[in-house]
């Protein structure tokens, strides 16, 4: 039961790490774009890129796949800069790329991208390749992910209230704050 807790602790903490917030910034422009009203949806989504992160673990973890760090550090900003660019051009819209699975799709591929970025670390901080602590370090994750969900939604929700922002402007602030974030770790990683 130690273990259990070691590493979703591990998992937890290093979603929610101040010095490594590409993943929370991945969260929060992921679910920018819902209210409280759709919280299934949005469930659906964040266990979605978390399965994703958990299968490149996996695959990574055995030695299946292996990708070059380089290229999973260019491209996670690229997927954070992605789904902030379809959210400006969706913003206020219907979701039409969710009828289509579009959305879905594109949210499990890029789970499994953060996934890779996660697997040197797992490595490192996982002594033998036990299947249950790699698990154990997902439900960690999939825990941080929806705490950041929670807060997102929160401060949504006040800014919509409270502050009378209609929906599209709220998407419309998140997502540029979140690509005036994401451009810096960008350029840092840039492979070409």
């Amino acid at each position: 039961m130690n273990d259990f807790w070691l590493y979703f602790k591990l998992g937890l903490e290093h979603v929610l790490d101040w010095q490594a917030y590409d993943h929370v910034l991945f969260i929060i422009v992921l679910c920018a774009a819902y209210t409280f009203n759709a919280w299934r949806k949005l469930l659906l989504l964040v266990t979605l890129f978390t399965v994703g992160h958990t299968v490149s673990l996996l695959l990574a973890n055995y030695s299946v796949v292996s990708v070059s760090s380089s290229w999973i550090e260019f491209l996670i900003p690229i997927t954070i800069l992605v789904t902030a660019l379809f959210n400006l051009f969706t913003a206020g819209k219907e979701r039409k790329a969710e009828k289509l699975g579009l959305l879905y799709v594109s949210t499990l591929f890029f789970g499994l991208i953060h996934g890779f970025g996660f697997a040197g670390y797992f490595k490192m901080i996982s002594s033998d390749q036990s299947i249950i602590h790699l698990l154990e370090f997902a439900l960690g994750i999939e825990a941080a992910q929806i705490i950041v969900v929670i807060l997102v939604l929160i401060l949504g929700f006040l800014v919509q209230t409270v502050f009378r922002f209609n929906k599209r402007d709220w998407v419309l602030v998140i997502s540029s704050i979140v690509i005036g974030l994401v451009i810096p770790i960008l350029m840092e990683n840039w492979i070409f």
